[in-house]
């Protein structure tokens, strides 16, 4: 996938307000730390993450969206009639129908002819809704769209707790690490031609995507529900972490390869890096294996843990405004997720 006329023009986003500890968590967990002689602080140094953000109790996903969709206007100057669609890309959404991208849409005050829906891959959700946009913008079908999602982690984290405390055995504990690393937040992305009038001056250009599959691993880590009696389903999510990290860095290094091939670049042409944010150890593996230096990378796991679609594009929107990603500078988002996916994307900041 090669771009010539695909600007990125915002990434506006939304942190939730309650901060929650990894010692939060562990606190409650304490029967299960004491039955196994866990020490408290095991969760910080397992995974690099010392709390996490989440949306207050009831909380509507498509708030945090709205909330940062308004933000991603304002700062652009946007004229919402020239969105040409409406892309929401969350695994956590308001329903199963309609799309939680129609809520989004009709609070923004979109056009009748704007495309209004709702796409779903895992953790890649935003950067499939980036190139899903950026394809309509590259073949002249509209002049602008937007990507927004929100990811709330309270709910899945409370209920595997309950279920660690249920069932206290190391294999739940195992297959439960990583969910207690969900954190929450909202990001709206803006793409446009560049023809567009906006008062703000950025304006990233997307050069090209790479992206693999190896879907033979998609039971390595599952979220939904079960039925945990007559009529009554619990929701679960289990991770198989070990063989989670190994087939994905597998899958990074291929796609990775196909990346640079494609965008004609050696690794030494890549200034900056963007990555999926999950946790310590995946940060030094996949780096490792892709031969890219730590201090080309700007991690923010851990004070926000792993907010699924929104964790990726945050980073990248707090590495500009902290002066990490500067004008200028060759850029690639890696993304790796579930199922599993791997997507990278080449920008020129």
């Amino acid at each position: 996938m090669k771009y010539s006329r695909v600007f990125i023009n915002s990434l506006a986003y939304e942190l939730a307000p309650q901060i929650v500890s990894s010692l939060d968590l562990e606190s409650r967990l304490a029967p299960l730390y004491q039955k196994f002689r866990i020490p408290m602080g095991q969760l910080a140094a397992l995974t690099g993450i010392t709390e996490r953000r989440w949306w207050p109790k009831g909380y509507r996903l498509s708030d945090g969206a709205i909330a940062a969709a308004n933000k991603a206007v304002h700062e652009t100057g946007i004229n919402v009639q020239d969105l040409g669609a409406v892309v929401y890309t969350g695994v956590c959404r308001d329903q199963h129908e309609p799309a939680t991208a129609c809520r989004i849409a009709a609070q923004l005050g979109v056009s009748k002819d704007t495309a209004i829906y709702d796409i779903s891959n895992a953790c890649l959700g935003v950067l499939s809704g980036i190139l899903d946009i950026a394809n309509r913008i590259e073949l002249g079908q509209i002049k602008a769209g937007m990507v927004v999602s929100c990811e709330s982690a309270r709910d899945i984290v409370e209920a595997t707790i309950d279920h660690m405390l249920a069932e206290p055995t190391m294999q739940n504990f195992a297959q439960s690490l990583a969910t207690l690393t969900g954190g929450s937040g909202a990001i709206a992305v803006i793409l446009t031609d560049g023809s567009l009038p906006l008062k703000n001056t950025r304006q990233h250009q997307l050069l090209g995507a790479s992206h693999l599959s190896a879907p033979e691993h998609h039971n390595l880590c599952e979220w939904g529900l079960q039925e945990a009696g007559h009529m009554l389903y619990r929701e679960f999510m289990r991770t198989d972490a070990v063989a989670l990290l190994k087939e994905g860095v597998e899958l990074a290094k291929h796609t990775w390869d196909h990346f640079l091939e494609q965008r004609d670049w050696v690794v030494e042409q890549v200034d900056k890096v963007i990555c999926h944010q999950v946790g310590a150890s995946n940060r030094k593996q996949v780096l490792t294996a892709l031969n890219i230096p730590q201090e080309k990378e700007y991690p923010t796991y851990q004070t926000l843990g792993n907010m699924g679609t929104v964790s990726l594009p945050v980073t990248a929107a707090i590495a500009h405004d902290e002066g990490f990603l500067r004008q200028g500078d060759q850029v690639s988002f890696l993304g790796i997720g579930s199922g599993l996916n791997c997507m990278m994307l080449g920008i020129k900041w």
